[in-house]
């Protein structure tokens, strides 16, 4: 907050005699006072802002422009109901900021501060419309390309793709866990901390997605990050140049894909099937690429696994090509059909695929925590781009999601969730297919959080999302998340974040919402499938 005390010493005496000998002098005036008018007091003002920022503001702006002479302090104070010692002390701060100056006998004018003579509005206006800064090509396809899901509020809780079973985290023993790494380890967690990440924190994971995913890396391989967003723009700024081809699932991850397009990247769908990305059209299309990004073991948003010969073809291609692969595994331990699919990295014998994960899907959103894995041979560029780009990630945090996976809480955790995930994925495609055949089809996913709905004709995906959103139901259009292909219309919805007892009514609404559109639209009746 401004303080607003009068100056002190031979500023506060001068200023003082400025307004003294302005008061006692005979000269008359050679210049008409400028109008001053002051705007509504704020709430909360006290009556020396209210003028100060009054005053300060029309000169900024230019409706008090350079050399207008002000009224007299009595002038406006009796004008605005002031004490003519409150109108000193906002001219003695004006003074001494330099926007006021004082000219003995003369009265109070507005100082110039730029040379040349004093311009109208229109060519102020002119001068900042032409030199104001502008944003960077990569800053303009960044504002051009935003994170593209609606958050919908914290009113919009059912079906929500962004959120795993938050009622079902252990909080107490995370507390537990918490409380007794800070009175263990402090002062040591407060401090700096390694910017590759927390040693421990590194070692349980190399030994974690060893365990889980089949991932054999060791703990310098390991970068801490902010989750996934954060680590595929690390990635990108290693190995990409503006201008160079990447390959996207189609449909896919719009959020990695604005991201990319950001980083200057040519982005080239690819289509999913059944079996996960068609690496066959991929070469059609484009058959050098220096990137893929791709969510193999659950594809997103369509649930499928990529199969073993997609993912040896995936790994030929990345090795003909000089590709680097980016695999997000952000649920890849989601399976609900008996043990999760090793991760692609599993299989890489090449050293180019970099393994991408995050906590949030798998414990809570707000830990931003996730992990690359990188080959060997990137690690060293990897670990001097995290030092520069993002520095530091939270100690604490990641002391205690270490003991969290040592103790072995992490795979209980996991193993409750799937348990608990897969009974709701159930309970929503029986009760869809009771309650909803005529409006809504949905597919059967493999893993994951999220389940795609097929449309009946004639209703509008987009019209269908935007009343379910006002109606508290998440549910994005497929087509927002699609790059060159057309799908019949469906819309995502998150499969985790709801539990077993409130999917019925879910339903029921959603159900009489698109009854509504169907009922109103002029195509015809009957489910829709992919084509």
């Amino acid at each position: 907050m401004l303080r607003m005390d009068l100056p002190h010493g031979p500023l506060r005496s001068g200023l003082l005699d400025h307004y003294r000998i302005h008061r006692e002098s005979a000269v008359p005036k050679k210049q008409a006072d400028v109008a001053l008018t002051l705007g509504p007091r704020p709430h909360g003002a006290t009556l020396l802002r209210w003028l100060y920022d009054g005053i300060r503001t029309g000169i900024i702006e230019g409706r008090l422009a350079p050399g207008a002479r002000l009224p007299s302090t009595r002038t406006i104070a009796r004008q605005n109901g002031l004490a003519r010692g409150t109108v000193v002390a906002a001219f003695d701060h004006l003074v001494a900021e330099g926007y006021l100056e004082g000219a003995v006998g003369n009265g109070t004018f507005v100082r110039r501060m730029t040379p040349g003579p004093p311009a109208g509005q229109g060519a102020r206006a002119k001068v900042r419309a032409t030199s104001l800064p502008s944003l960077s090509a990569r800053g303009r396809r960044l504002a051009g390309h935003p994170f593209p899901f609606p958050s919908g509020g914290g009113e919009v809780s059912l079906f929500r793709l962004d959120f795993p079973a938050l009622e079902a985290f252990p909080i107490s023993i995370w507390g537990r866990i918490a409380a007794q790494c800070l009175r263990r380890d402090a002062p040591g967690l407060l401090r700096h901390g390694d910017t590759q990440g927390f040693r421990p924190l590194r070692e349980a994971i190399a030994q974690h997605v060893g365990l889980t995913r089949g991932v054999k890396c060791d703990a310098q391989q390991v970068i801490i990050t902010a989750g996934t967003q954060p680590s595929l723009d690390l990635i990108a700024r290693l190995v990409l140049d503006p201008g160079d081809r990447v390959w996207m699932e189609d449909p896919g991850y719009s959020a990695a894909s604005s991201l990319l397009r950001a980083a200057g990247a040519e982005l080239v769908g690819v289509p999913v099937d059944e079996e996960g990305i068609d690496c066959e059209a991929g070469r059609r299309r484009c058959r050098t690429a220096k990137l893929v990004y791709l969510t193999p073991n659950c594809q997103f948003p369509l649930g499928c696994s990529l199969s073993l010969p997609r993912r040896l073809a995936l790994l030929d291609w990345a090795g003909e090509a000089g590709a680097w692969v980016f695999e997000d595994d952000y649920d890849g331990q989601l399976g609900f059909d008996g043990r999760p699919l090793a991760a692609l990295r599993s299989l890489d014998r090449a050293g180019c695929v970099v393994y991408s994960n995050s906590f949030s899907k798998m414990l809570f959103p707000s830990l931003r925590l996730g992990y690359l894995i990188v080959p060997p041979r990137l690690a060293e560029a990897a670990r001097a781009a995290r030092s520069v780009l993002q520095r530091f990630p939270p100690v604490l945090d990641q002391a205690t999601l270490a003991e969290f996976i040592v103790q072995g809480h992490m795979e209980q955790h996991m193993r409750r969730m799937r348990e608990l995930y897969t009974e709701r994925v159930e309970t929503l495609m029986r009760r869809a297919a009771r309650d909803l055949p005529d409006v809504l089809t949905l597919s059967a996913p493999a893993a994951g959080l999220q389940v795609v709905g097929w449309l009946a004709r004639g209703i509008d995906a987009g019209q269908a999302s935007r009343l379910a959103l006002a109606r508290g139901i998440y549910a994005i259009p497929l087509s927002s998340l699609t790059l060159d292909r057309t799908l019949p219309p469906a819309l995502v919805f998150g499969s985790a974040s709801t539990e077993v007892r409130a999917i019925p009514r879910a339903l029921g609404r959603l159900g009489t919402l698109l009854r509504e559109l169907q009922s109103a639209g002029p195509g015809a009746r009957g489910a829709s499938g992919p084509h």
